[in-house]
């Protein structure tokens, strides 16, 4: 089999997986530099023109390179640049009522199970970007790893995160 030109990410649209935890970032520098891995940084570089990005996506039976060709859809993904769409979450101070969860009863555990609602029309489709608004308006870390749900009845949705008690405000 003779040398392939990677595949293009956008034309593979809404289906390729740019925050997938095993697609691999390569970035191949002007001077001829690889380097591993995908960030603000890096999205910056490519726009300049300084850089080229690359993914591998792991399939099943064979993996595929790809060549980032659509970096505004590679900074909506990563959050570089908001996404109300993707993240289901407007850009702006959310109206969030949490409570602790039922059932959380060691006072001493680092990390709490919360339920919480948004009382501002927003739905969490990206924890990841959540946390980080969670952060900077409310000072709260709330775990992007591990379990999370939801549940909705007749009052709206319910959201249940793991957030470290110290830094739940009041």
């Amino acid at each position: 089999m003779g040398a392939m030109e990677p595949r293009s990410a956008a034309a593979a649209g809404k289906d390729f997986p740019y925050t997938l935890d095993t697609t691999c970032y390569i970035e191949v520098h002007e001077d001829g530099r690889v380097t591993q891995g995908a960030g603000p940084d890096a999205h910056q570089r490519a726009v300049a023109g300084a850089s080229r990005l690359f993914a591998v996506w792991p399939g099943q039976w064979r993996s595929d390179l790809f060549a980032i060709d659509d970096l505004d859809e590679f900074a909506r993904a990563h959050g570089i640049v908001h996404d109300e769409e993707r993240t289901g979450l407007a850009d702006h101070v959310h109206d969030v009522h949490w409570s602790l969860a039922d059932g959380e009863q060691n006072p001493r555990s680092q990390y709490v199970s919360i339920d919480l609602r948004l009382a501002c029309g927003c739905s969490v489709k990206d924890r990841r970007t959540f946390a980080a608004q969670m952060r900077e308006q409310h000072g709260w870390d709330l775990a992007v790893t591990g379990g999370w749900g939801y549940h909705t009845d007749a009052n709206g949705t319910t959201y249940t995160f793991r957030a470290r008690r110290k830094s739940l405000s009041s």
